[in-house]
């Protein structure tokens, strides 16, 4: 057996640690927003408690309700980056916490991904009212609302289309 020289073998290791890296770079990215929940801070949250203390213990909300009483929501959610594709949200915790009249905690609800979307985000989108036209009604839409011939009945006995 003849001994292989690193020579012969460098293009292939080459492309060995290039495929790597390659695929090293297409791993997932985590990224985290908003509230960082701590189980020792939410136990703290009972009912009774002022709207005060509920902020010394967990901080400012991140949105306010009061429709039909004060609510602080309190929003955490975890997305996933592939690659360069859209990231997508696999994790949302929100902790709602609810207020009576006298602004003291009637009720602490913890909702998740599974529980639908509890917020509506601000997505960045305005809504186009309307139709949405094809490509090819944008196109030819305003043919059938034109006449090919106006309407040419200034004078009387005129049949409208020009040289009859």
């Amino acid at each position: 057996m003849k001994p292989v020289s690193f020579r012969a073998i460098l293009p292939a290791f080459a492309a060995l640690v290039l495929g790597a890296a390659m695929l090293a770079a297409c791993g997932a990215q985590i990224d985290r927003h908003g509230h960082v929940f701590m189980d020792v801070d939410l136990d703290q949250i009972g009912p009774g408690m002022s709207k005060e203390e509920v902020q010394t213990v967990l901080g400012s909300p991140d949105t306010t309700s009061a429709i039909g009483g004060d609510a602080y929501y309190y929003i955490s959610t975890t997305q996933k980056t592939i690659a360069f594709l859209k990231p997508y949200e696999i994790d949302r915790q929100v902790v709602a916490v609810y207020f009576d009249g006298s602004e003291s905690v009637r009720q602490v609800a913890h909702y998740g991904l599974k529980d639908g979307i509890v917020v509506n985000y601000y997505r960045g989108e305005t809504p186009a009212r309307g139709k949405d036209l094809s490509f090819l009604e944008q196109i030819f839409g305003g043919i059938s609302q034109r006449k090919m011939f106006k309407d040419q009945r200034g004078t009387p006995g005129a049949s409208g289309i020009p040289g009859i």
